[in-house]
């Protein structure tokens, strides 16, 4: 069982939709000779041995990958050391990936530091590709990024086989009957199973509160006073949870599609099943039908598949429910992609499958070999050590009537992963919801798109209270997509580029339309 959505990366869904780091004066940054170490005046963070606290970082070019080439220009990437668990940091290590670019101009800030979503998105191969979108902010940053713990180069978890991710396409993520629900479960706690063989004892130090450590030593060792940060989904919840437990390190901290601090499990999944049936609607809207009859002919047709899936051109494969639906969701994640949402639905309803599965796997990082990415993977394996709630088979079916009424397209596959997702988990959960309370923190602007599929609006402004008055400041865009910053709105862009660049704070509330 691949989950279908959880806080995915804004970049990475506009980029399978095209497919089918320190302080100082910036002159003696420049001339570093490829490493860099603490500045002395940047915070040390309690309780770090002196070893890893005055490390430094060899940056040197960037090496290809099998998924990936170097990325071109002048993008360095180093090793960061850690500790392997934060109650013990005397104790093993870990090794965080880091990539960088320096400052294109001569009024150095510092590090801006950016985490795009999942959890288990990769910051290294994602910085590159979103670097033209930040040039504005580039001029005055070093872009920095990373792979959190857990995620691709540190320490990146695999949990099942490409042959068996690929098997496992064929179990009903929506089960009619007593043995399709056994099936269900039974992959759900496989699935663990296999994560918890490949991460060994990192399985319980995969937080996002680890994270959020790892970020302050990052900080220092990049020598910075403060840290400067830029969270897109996912990354929202992590600046957020960094935010409580460094308030007095708060630099100009940017949070885009706000992940809803106050939602637990079963919040989440409803808030998702809302978003994306109000981006469906607005999509439908879009292309001259009566939204609610829309959604019905859609419903009608996951249902359709549900009993018989649809061939396809791919050899050996059919187009079943759950990866018709994956594939109606990624387009969901920007306007650009409703033409393609448009045609994969026209060719199915003609009994065609291909255009669906091909934007399914686009989502499941599916290449034409039939290698699968490991985002998912990191992103259970991160998520469900946070996530404290453990919804049962009973508790589920109770609420999957309101879920269906939610959205009758996206509701009940909603509701039944919340069974699934961290089911027979081999590590127990840490919280119900995060904890992102920041008192005395600088102020935090907290970007909300009213469109947002993802990460529903709502959260935006719950993330805002909860981050403390005088701290969280909202900025709304009534727009449509997964993200704001760089979507297209010139009142948007100039207001963060404002906050990050000259530390000019908007009014709290400040819509742009």
């Amino acid at each position: 069982m691949a989950r279908l959505v959880r806080w995915t990366a804004l970049t990475a869904a506009a980029a399978l939709l095209t497919a089918g780091c320190s302080g100082g004066s910036s002159d003696e940054d420049k001339d570093d000779g490829g490493r860099s170490s603490a500045a002395p005046s940047a915070a040390v963070p309690s309780g770090v041995p002196k070893a890893l606290a005055s490390q430094t970082l060899d940056w040197a070019r960037c090496k290809g990958t099998d998924e990936a080439p170097a990325p071109d220009g002048d993008w360095q990437c180093a090793t960061l050391r850690a500790p392997l668990d934060w109650a013990d940091p005397d104790g093993e290590t870990i090794d965080l990936a880091l990539i960088r670019s320096r400052a294109s101009g001569d009024d150095r800030i510092g590090s801006l530091l950016f985490n795009f979503g999942g959890p288990g998105g990769s910051g290294v191969s994602m910085m590159p590709s979103y670097g033209d979108s930040v040039s504005s902010l580039h001029q005055r940053y070093d872009l920095v990024s990373w792979d959190p713990r857990g995620v691709a180069a540190s320490e990146g978890v695999r949990c099942r086989a490409d042959e068996a991710i690929e098997a496992a396409e064929s179990v009903d993520s929506t089960p009619d009957t007593a043995a399709e629900e056994r099936a269900y479960l039974k992959d759900a706690a496989d699935f663990g199973k296999g994560c918890e063989k490949a991460a060994g004892k990192l399985m319980q130090h995969v937080s996002t509160t680890d994270t959020a450590r790892d970020m302050d030593l990052m900080r220092h060792v990049l020598g910075d006073e403060k840290l400067h940060y830029f969270g897109i989904s996912y990354g929202t919840e992590l600046g957020g949870v960094y935010a409580h437990l460094f308030p007095e390190r708060v630099g100009r901290v940017t949070l885009d599609a706000v992940v809803d601090p106050d939602a637990d499990t079963m919040g989440h999944a409803e808030n998702q099943a809302r978003g994306f049936q109000r981006a469906l609607e607005d999509y439908l809207e879009s292309t001259g039908q009566e939204p609610g009859q829309g959604s019905r002919k859609i419903a009608g047709l996951l249902e359709r598949l549900d009993a018989e899936p649809l061939p396809t051109s791919s050899p050996g494969r059919k187009l079943t429910q759950t990866l018709a639906l994956t594939g109606i969701v990624l387009p969901l994640y920007s306007e650009s992609g409703w033409p393609a949402l448009t045609s994969a639905l026209e060719a199915a309803e003609k009994g065609d499958g291909s255009e669906l599965l091909a934007l399914a796997d686009g989502y499941n990082e599916r290449d034409p070999s039939g290698r699968y990415g490991t985002t998912t993977h990191s992103q259970r394996v991160i998520s469900c050590l946070d996530d404290k709630q453990r919804p049962t088979l009973e508790e589920t079916k109770k609420l999957l009537p309101r879920f269906e009424k939610v959205s009758p397209v996206f509701g009940a596959f909603l509701g039944w992963d919340t069974a699934g997702w961290c089911h027979d988990w081999p590590v127990a959960g840490q919280h119900e919801t995060p904890e992102v309370s920041a008192p005395g923190a600088a102020p935090i602007l907290v970007v909300g798109n009213t469109g947002d599929p993802a990460t529903p609006y709502e959260g935006a402004r719950r993330m805002a209270d909860e981050l403390g008055k005088d701290v969280g400041v909202v900025l709304t865009w009534k727009g449509e997509g997964h993200g704001a910053y760089g979507s297209g709105s010139d009142c948007v862009d100039s207001a963060v580029d404002a906050y990050l660049l000259k530390g000019t704070v908007p009014k709290d509330g400040k819509v742009c339309s």
